[in-house]
């Protein structure tokens, strides 16, 4: 009996994660990007064309480089953002609707920007992954993995972002333990950024409603 050959992760999820990040900048004010609010997009869609076009091209080295190069960017973006965000607490002049519409959109931004590194850099990354076909090992020990019936599951990109969303709500992984030191230096900085938009901006929000 012949194996069926193992399907090709799709990588639209992952497309459409980093543009709808640059599409969050698109709601926040310009004090609060670093230039104008539509230059990550900007950004990211120039890294984005040579991104998916090496994947095509069969130059996995080129396209995890510039994959990393934009996970990069953005979660500098980020962090530049919710440090304006923070350090303008104290002046108290920002509007209640403007600082929740900023706390909601960077704190969408973290979960997805997260989801994407984890997805790049656990296991080798997507490239990596499919030359193995199954997932035996790696950075994050997901049920999957201890399941014998299913020999040839991989991790798609919804699992990496179930495992950030539940990092930004629950400051844990929950249900898929974490296994690598550098994904545990990840989960904590995305931990810690989730909770100053949460804990700390949304709840002066409210209080000033």
């Amino acid at each position: 009996m012949t194996d069926l050959p193992i399907p090709i992760e799709p990588r639209w999820p992952a497309v459409l994660a980093v543009l709808a990040t640059g599409g969050l900048y698109l709601v926040l004010p310009e004090r609060l990007t670093p230039g104008p609010n539509w230059l990550l997009l900007g950004l990211i869609t120039a890294l984005l064309i040579p991104t998916i076009m090496s994947h095509r091209a069969g130059n996995a080295r080129l396209s995890y480089v510039l994959g990393l190069c934009m996970s990069g960017m953005i979660t500098l973006a980020l962090a530049w953002s919710l440090g304006v965000l923070i350090a303008g607490l104290p002046d108290k002049r920002q509007p209640a609707p403007e600082l929740l519409r900023s706390a909601v959109a960077l704190w969408i931004t973290n979960i997805l920007v997260f989801a994407s590194w984890y997805w790049r850099l656990d296991a080798g990354g997507p490239f990596a992954r499919e030359r193995r076909g199954s997932h035996t090992e790696g950075a994050f020990l997901f049920p999957q993995m201890t399941i014998h019936p299913k020999p040839a599951w991989r991790p798609g990109f919804v699992d990496y972002l179930f495992l950030a969303f539940n990092t930004s709500t629950a400051f844990s992984p929950t249900d898929v333990p974490v296994l690598s030191r550098w994904a545990k230096v990840l989960m904590m900085v995305q931990s810690s950024i989730s909770l100053g938009t949460l804990a700390i901006v949304a709840a002066r929000a409210i209080n000033i409603l």
